[in-house]
């Protein structure tokens, strides 16, 4: 069965250098329903579970809260996502249940078969469940994306990763771990962005490193987000991790060599001798926890699903 319906040749030679949509047929999977997701949110390990909320301000990133899920059924976690304002991330799911797993080899075999020279690798399919109105603040990924609507509708501004949406410095600072991937907003910004309305059965996909921010309509929102690298950009992530360390340690500004070139080969070897012996100091970036679904539920006061 092919993934997704839209293939073309143009779609094929653009994928990973433009924004594209594509349509596809995982909504129609009954591992997304009110069932399958409950037993989706009863067997993903719970340690790994991401529990978020935010404000209303889509400058305001600082609103961003981490909290926890506690012993909450799955049942209960999908009605809380349905009437408050979280956002559920399940990251890497293929690494932890088999369904999911066959999910991503599937989604990824269908990738490389309609893109020639296609390989991918350090694949991440998580799964996105979240609230009415819930927003994630403008941000940028080291890995490549794609964001596949299952279920509610989204809005998804998607911009270059160039000047004056971010930065080179700025860029450098998310890849070496120095800050989170939120970053400041100007909503002016909007204006120059690419942007996209998902529904169930539409996928969006950007350039690397493209900084981008996502509104959910006044629905419960299920997403598919999977991350992956290729050797390009694998190579275009280490020649950012040594510009930055050339930039901070030895007060240069470097350049941006192409990926293969000389130049580009010797700041990935860089990059790899550098963290092979930590030169890097990287933040764990990892939020306090100030919410327990258990007792508080942002945007709803506490009620458990019958």
């Amino acid at each position: 069965m092919t993934v997704i319906s839209d293939w073309s040749a143009d779609k094929a030679q653009d994928f990973g250098g433009e924004v594209l949509t594509f349509q596809h047929e995982l909504h129609n999977r009954p591992m997304f329903d009110d069932d399958g997701l409950t037993d989706l949110l009863d067997r993903y390990p719970r340690d790994r579970l991401g529990v978020f909320t935010m404000g209303d301000d889509p400058v305001d990133w600082r609103t961003w809260r981490r909290g926890t899920a506690g012993a909450v059924p799955g049942r209960d976690l999908l009605a809380m996502a349905r009437e408050g304002r979280i956002w559920l991330n399940l990251r890497a799911v293929n690494d932890h249940l088999p369904d999911y797993a066959a999910l991503a080899d599937e989604v990824f075999a269908d990738k490389q078969t309609h893109v020639p020279g296609l390989h991918t690798f350090k694949r991440d399919l998580g799964v996105l469940i979240s609230s009415p109105n819930a927003q994630v603040f403008y941000h940028l990924d080291v890995p490549l994306v794609s964001l596949w609507q299952i279920r509610g509708v989204k809005t998804v501004w998607a911009w270059p990763a160039a000047a004056p949406f971010v930065g080179a410095e700025a860029l450098e600072a998310v890849v070496l771990r120095e800050t989170a991937e939120q970053m400041a907003f100007d909503p002016a910004w909007d204006a120059g962005a690419v942007r996209t309305e998902l529904t169930p059965g539409r996928m969006v996909t950007w350039p690397q490193n493209g900084p981008h921010r996502i509104e959910n309509g006044p629905m419960l929102n299920v997403s598919l987000s999977m991350e992956f690298m290729t050797p390009p950009a694998l190579m275009r992530a280490n020649i950012l991790y040594a510009n930055g360390l050339l930039r901070r340690r030895l007060g240069l500004d470097p350049t941006f060599p192409p990926v293969f070139s000389p130049a580009g080969l010797a700041k990935a070897a860089l990059a790899r001798a550098a963290k092979l012996v930590n030169l890097a100091a990287p933040n764990d970036r990892v939020l306090p926890v100030t919410f327990n679904l258990e007792t508080e539920v942002p945007g709803k006061a506490v009620r458990r699903a019958a």
